[in-house]
C-alpha cells in the first residue's frame, strides 16, 4: 500500500444521545432514550439510545413503549433535528481543517481520504479535534477501502481506533455471521442461512450462480463481493444529493377506515409535493409505507410513466387557476410554472397524489393501520448514481 490509499471512517458515538447529554449534563451516566415526542405513552420509535439504555436491550427503531418496558428508569427526550444538524455541521467543519478529503455520509459519520504514513496518528487527531471542538466522542476505522474502514469502526466502538485491510480481512471476518457485513441485514442473513451459508467465509466461497438465482443477478454476486471485503476506494467532497423526500405520520389511534387512510395519504402526498417543489428536481418513483398493528411494516412503490418536474412549464390542460400562481407572461401564452411552497398544487401535486393512492390500493387492509408514509424518489443526476 502506498501513502495515499488510507481511508478513515469516523463515527460519532451515540450521536443523538450524546448531543442531548451535552445539553443536559445531569443525564451523564443515566439511560437516555431519544425519539418521537419523548413520551413513551404516545406512539413513536427510538431514534437512538445511550449505551446505558442499550444494556437493557433498547435499540433504534424500537417502539417507545417497548423501550420503556425494557428500561423503565430511562429518561425519554423528544427528537430535535435542528440541534443535531447544527452539531453535525460543526463536526464536519472541524474535520475539514485536517489534511483530508471529507465525504459526509450522514449526521454522525464521514469518510476521510488521506495521504499519510501514520493512519493511526491521524485517526487520533480526528478523535481529538472532534472532542475539543464539539465535546463528542468518536470512533475511527482505518481501511484500504470504504467497506473495510466502516467495518473497522465497529471494532473500534466505543471511543477507539481500529485498522482492517485486505491482509487481515478474512482472518478477522471469516467466522462472523453474514450480517456483520455492511449492506447485509438480518433478513438477507436468514435467506443465506437457508442456502447453508452462515458465515462470511462461506459467503466468500459461495457459488455465484446459486447466489444470483436466490437474490438476483446483481445483488447475489454483490453479496459475495462484500464477503471478500472488496469495495469503493473513492472519497469525494462532492456534496450529497438527496435521493428522495418523504413524510410520514404515526397515528395515536389506529386507523380502521380505509377512507381515513386515503385522506391521510392525500395529505402526505401534498406535503411531499411541497418539499419536492422546494427542491426543484424531477421525481421518478413514488413509494408508500404502511405500518399495520401491532408493528408490521410494508412498503410498495411505483415508477411514474415519466418523471414529473416541479419547475417544468405546465400545459393549459394541466394548469389550475389558483391564488398566488404566476399569471401568463407575454410571449408565453397558456403556460405557468409550479410555485414552491404551495403544497400539492399544480401538476406535481396531482401526480404524486394519484400515484400514492394507486400504490396504497395495492395493500390488503386486513388489520388496523398505525403509520402511513409517502416518499418521492428523485431522478438521480449524472455523476451521483454510484452505489455507496
Amino acid at each position: 500500500m502506498n501513502d495515499v490509499d488510507w481511508i478513515l471512517h469516523v463515527d460519532l458515538d451515540q450521536f443523538i444521545a450524546a448531543v442531548e447529554i451535552a445539553r443536559h449534563p445531569e443525564l451523564q451516566g443515566r439511560p437516555v432514550i431519544v425519539g418521537g415526542k419523548g413520551d413513551p405513552a404516545q406512539r413513536g420509535v427510538v431514534a437512538t439510545a445511550s449505551y446505558e439504555a442499550r444494556e437493557f436491550g433498547v435499540h433504534s427503531g424500537m417502539p417507545l413503549r417497548t423501550a420503556q418496558r425494557k428500561c423503565p428508569d430511562a429518561v425519554f427526550l423528544p427528537s430535535d433535528s435542528p440541534a443535531y444538524e447544527e452539531v453535525s455541521e460543526r463536526v464536519m467543519a472541524a474535520l475539514r481543517e485536517l489534511p483530508v478529503v471529507v465525504e459526509i455520509a450522514g449526521w454522525d459519520e464521514a469518510f476521510l481520504g488521506a495521504g499519510t504514513d501514520d493512519p493511526e496518528g491521524l485517526a487520533q487527531r480526528v478523535r481529538d479535534i472532534v472532542k475539543q471542538r464539539c465535546g463528542l466522542e468518536s470512533s475511527v476505522g482505518i481501511g484500504d477501502n470504504k467497506l473495510r474502514a466502516k467495518t473497522a469502526t465497529g471494532f473500534a466502538k466505543p471511543g477507539g481506533i481500529h485498522r482492517l485491510t485486505q491482509a487481515d480481512w478474512l482472518p478477522v471476518m471469516a467466522h462472523r455471521p453474514p450480517d456483520a457485513l455492511w449492506g447485509v441485514g438480518s433478513r438477507t442473513a436468514a435467506k443465506l442461512a437457508e442456502l447453508g451459508i452462515t458465515t462470511v467465509g462461506q459467503l466468500a466461497e459461495a457459488d455465484r450462480d446459486e447466489l444470483a438465482a436466490r437474490f438476483g443477478p446483481t445483488m447475489g454476486p454483490f453479496f459475495r463481493v462484500l464477503a471478500h471485503g472488496w469495495g469503493d476506494r473513492e472519497v469525494t467532497a462532492t456534496p450529497q444529493v438527496p435521493k428522495s423526500r418523504s413524510r410520514e405520520t404515526t397515528f395515536q389511534q389506529n386507523l380502521t377506515d380505509r377512507a381515513e387512510a386515503d385522506a391521510a395519504v392525500r395529505d402526505l402526498a401534498r406535503r411531499v409535493a411541497d418539499d419536492v417543489a422546494a427542491e426543484g428536481r424531477p421525481v421518478a418513483r413514488v413509494a408508500v409505507k404502511v405500518r399495520f398493528a401491532p408493528f408490521l411494516t410494508k412498503t410498495r412503490s411505483t415508477t411514474l410513466p415519466e418523471p414529473v418536474d416541479p419547475v417544468a412549464r405546465l400545459s393549459p390542460g394541466e394548469r389550475q387557476e389558483q391564488p398566488g400562481q404566476e399569471r401568463e407572461q407575454p410571449g408565453q401564452p397558456g403556460q405557468e410554472r409550479e410555485q414552491p411552497g404551495q403544497p400539492g398544487r399544480g401538476r406535481v401535486g396531482e401526480v404524486l397524489e394519484r400515484a400514492a393512492l394507486a400504490v396504497l390500493g395495492r395493500f390488503e387492509f386486513d388489520r388496523p393501520v398505525r403509520l402511513l408514509g409517502v416518499r418521492a424518489e428523485f431522478v438521480i443526476p449524472p455523476g451521483h448514481d454510484r452505489e455507496e
